[in-house]
């Protein structure tokens, strides 16, 4: 056996000795080597490309000769000459071992190719997903032997791939026998490789070798937006990114809203489940579109949605998740198929729903933590996904945390006066002048700001329309840094404050922002009651990761990660000031992006991902924030601007936060009293 070749794989360094004439693709699989092949080593399909290195190879200690591998032969002739082999690639396939030879696969050769998010801190997406292309020669019916077309189908899957007990629903029946015909008994077939409970499936069938692909959606379905990323499964290439609003926002912007009208509404629950799968088949096809793809190549999708979301997009009537203990119908993983949430994808699709953490921490944060993987780290991890319900996960290696916290719409414009949401226009920058008190922004679609030379014109198009949420925090927090609000949240007067754009507004005081009334537009104010709105919805984040704190027994964390496509626009100082976050130098404060969203694609591509994500769902802790006494005590200390009792010393090192106060005992919705009331209020909806 010693004197066979020496066969080098890289760059995975797998090593092997093979007898001469073996099949490079064959010495590929007998080693494990990520070496893709779709058309069984027939020299069909080109998938395996290698490379082989010649000369000497001091680190792997051999001489590669120039005869190494067998020379050319008319299968590698043939397609050179039809599509081109890059200048020095073999068909593995078809070149044979002959000599102690070094053979690189090339990244477009393998299997598993890895999928690089754009985030420095990402981490890489194994390709491993659940349908996969295969080309295979079908046996003719034979009179004296006599078996059904797809029985020989079958039994060409298990002799040429190793599938064992494939399926077909009816429509493949219904075209399979033309396409078998039409391709003299070659086919490529799409197969969902199923995994324990589930047999491979066939999805599709072509006639001889197809050339394309398949393709999937990883899907977030928000309370407020649903996304969708549609990605091609054999490459992991995003091939078409959109988002439509969840057109259940007209039966209430929050969940606990939503859980109302399906109380109320003897219909309300399915009329809920039939206006989001409306609006999910209106993105389907948007994205397709857009993507250039017919909706029938579309074969598998993944979702991830809160629980209540979760239960409405599945018909759940959502009753148990508004009243303790927050029962979920389900909290496991669900493999379901497309036509049983009237989906209007391929017929057969397979859907795949990542598992619920708890009542009121969902699938969307299971992706979240797919995606930043705080069970994995050695820093104690803070994980923030900012929205109208927020997830918060605070783990490392030790153990992991979970609880969810209702800091409602404010956060994205909605309840606030001059809120909107994040378009052309919106205000999402601010500054305010430290000497003059007056405040100058940036609008969403330009970089100039609004005492710039040139800001008129740059806005021209869309106007100054309002502020979205990334744009109310900064202002808010510059109104504390700059002496406008003191701590408990009343807007001094303008005497005060020193500010000439502060005015009264009845009984308390509000900021003039900008004012285009004389050019047609709105005029922009924060008033005493938007400040509210954003006392207690910072109020209810803080106190949900103050309370994983305390319950992980510690007073500080080592990172902060900003979850959410909202939080990639959040400015870690302003946050802090404010105190929606713990206090945590300002470089270890991150954005993640919408990790929902790349757990959801992760899932997609990866199906090894599911179960991991599984497990690691099954060993998170969950803390229910409305049933723990010291949620309340620091929902109280948390309304004031930052904090009431926390001391935040690395903030307080950085900023020099004035120490005003504005509340003179008159009453109204100043001071203590007025955040009192405000919680008293969001008690009611929690």
């Amino acid at each position: 056996m010693s004197s066979d070749p020496l066969v080098i794989f890289t760059p995975s360094g797998k090593r092997g000795r093979f007898p001469k004439g073996t099949p490079v693709l064959t010495a590929a699989r007998q080693l494990g080597v990520d070496l893709d092949s779709v058309c069984g080593g027939r020299g069909i399909c080109s998938k395996c490309q290698v490379s082989p290195g010649y000369g000497q190879f001091s680190k792997h200690g051999v001489t590669v000769a120039p005869d190494a591998l067998s020379e050319w032969n008319a299968v590698e002739e043939r397609y050179d000459e039809k599509r081109g082999l890059k200048e020095g690639r073999r068909l593995g396939c078809q070149a044979t071992v002959q000599g102690d030879v070094v053979i690189d696969v090339p990244p477009e050769s393998q299997v598993h190719k890895q999928v690089v998010r754009k985030r420095a801190e990402a981490r890489d997406i194994v390709l491993n997903p659940s349908v996969k292309l295969f080309y295979v020669e079908v046996t003719e019916p034979d009179m004296h032997e006599p078996s059904g077309d797809l029985e020989r189908l079958r039994t060409a899957l298990a002799e040429q791939w190793e599938l064992k007990k494939v399926t077909a629903d009816l429509h493949i029946l219904q075209m399979m026998q033309p396409v078998l015909r039409k391709g003299a008994w070659k086919v490529t077939v799409a197969v969902h490789l199923g995994d324990q409970e589930n047999p491979p499936r066939i999805m599709n069938i072509w006639p001889g070798y197809y050339d394309g692909t398949v393709y999937g959606l990883a899907v977030d379905l928000g309370s407020t937006t649903i996304a969708a990323h549609l990605c091609d499964l054999q490459t992991g290439k995003v091939v078409a990114s959109s988002g439509v609003m969840n057109p259940q926002i007209r039966f209430g912007e929050d969940l606990m809203s939503r859980v109302s009208y399906s109380m109320m509404n003897p219909e309300g629950a399915q009329e809920m489940t039939r206006a989001v799968r409306d609006g999910m088949n209106a993105l389907f096809t948007q994205i397709a579109e857009e993507g250039a793809v017919e909706q029938s190549l579309i074969v598998d999708a993944v979702f991830v949605c809160n629980p209540v979301m979760h239960h409405l997009l599945l018909g759940i009537d959502p009753f148990e998740l508004g009243q303790a203990p927050f029962a979920l119908a389900t909290s496991g993983a669900l493999r379901l198929r497309a036509e049983d949430l009237d989906l209007k994808i391929h017929p057969s699709a397979r859907v795949y729903l990542l598992p619920c953490i708890a009542g009121h921490v969902g699938a969307d944060a299971a992706a979240v933590a797919l995606s930043e993987a705080p069970e994995k780290s050695d820093d104690l991890m803070l994980v923030v996904d900012v929205g109208t319900n927020a997830e918060i996960l605070l783990g490392n290696k030790e153990k992991v945390l979970a609880c969810s916290s209702p800091t409602g719409p404010a956060f994205e414009g909605a309840q606030i006066s001059s809120g909107q949401r994040a378009a052309p226009g919106a205000i999402e920058r601010v500054e305010i002048d430290p000497e003059t008190k007056v405040a100058r922004f940036k609008v969403i679609g330009s970089d100039i700001w609004s005492d710039d030379e040139g800001f008129a014109e740059a806005v021209a198009s869309t106007g100054v329309t309002g502020i979205c949420g990334s744009g109310i925090i900064e202002m808010v927090a510059e109104m504390r840094i700059h002496g406008i609000v003191d701590a408990p949240g009343l807007i001094g007067s303008a005497e005060q404050t020193g500010s000439p754009s502060v005015f009264a507004d009845g009984r308390t005081n509000s900021y003039l922002v900008y004012d285009g009334t004389d050019k047609g537009g709105p005029k922009i104010t924060v008033t005493n009651r938007d400040i509210r709105e954003i006392q207690m919805a910072k109020a209810a984040l803080y106190s949900g990761a103050r309370l994983l704190m305390d319950k992980f027994g510690v007073d500080k964390v080592d990172r902060v990660v900003l979850a959410g496509a909202f939080g990639a626009h959040i400015s870690p100082r302003h946050a802090m000031v404010l105190g929606m976050i713990p206090d945590a130098p300002l470089d270890k404060v991150t954005s993640a992006g919408n990790a929902a969203g790349t757990g959801a694609r992760i899932a997609l591509l990866n199906t090894d991902a599911r179960a991991e994500i599984e497990a690691t769902v099954r060993a998170i802790h969950k803390i229910e924030t409305a049933v723990e006494p010291r949620f309340q005590e620091h929902f109280v200390n948390a309304s004031a601007i930052p904090n009431a009792v926390e001391p935040f010393p690395i903030l307080n090192s950085l900023v020099a936060l004035p120490n005003v106060t504005f509340n003179t005992g008159g009453g109204g919705a100043g001071g203590a009293e007025g955040a009192r009331g405000g919680r008293r209020r969001r008690r009611k909806t929690t």
